[in-house]
């Protein structure tokens, strides 16, 4: 995966959550509680009371998935091009000459400089 696609889950992985959650949907239907949801599917307490709770208001299409999470990205199709590009020349080729590794804040460097656009970096913890 390059930098420019954005990380996070692939559509593979939103599909396989959203399985998890439709299998949930099926038990709240024959009046399983949240407590033997999170037993049989091997979830979180808090998803499944969750869950059940957008099941209720929405049914089955409320727990379908939204699609990728976090913020669009704003730059265009032909910027994520070039992006990549400047990537595959290496750290050194932009300035950073100690060591062949791009970081997150680098390429947010990078990409402020090469594209105006300021990008926000994820703590530790994502």
């Amino acid at each position: 995966m390059r930098y420019a696609d954005g990380g996070g889950l692939t559509a593979v992985g939103r599909q396989r959550r959203e399985a998890v959650r439709a299998r949930a949907a099926e038990l709240f239907v024959q009046k399983i509680k949240p407590p033997e949801v999170v037993r049989r599917l091997r979830v979180s307490r808090k998803s499944a009371y969750r869950w059940q709770q957008l099941w209720r208001d929405g049914g089955v299409q409320a727990l379908a998935s939204r699609g990728a999470s976090g913020s669009r990205c704003r730059l265009s199709p032909r910027c994520l091009e070039k992006l990549a590009a400047y990537l595959d020349e290496g750290p050194a080729a932009h300035g950073w000459v100690e060591d062949q590794v791009w970081t997150a804040a680098r390429v947010a460097t990078l990409i402020g400089r090469k594209f105006h656009v300021s990008c926000s970096v994820p703590g530790p913890h994502g």
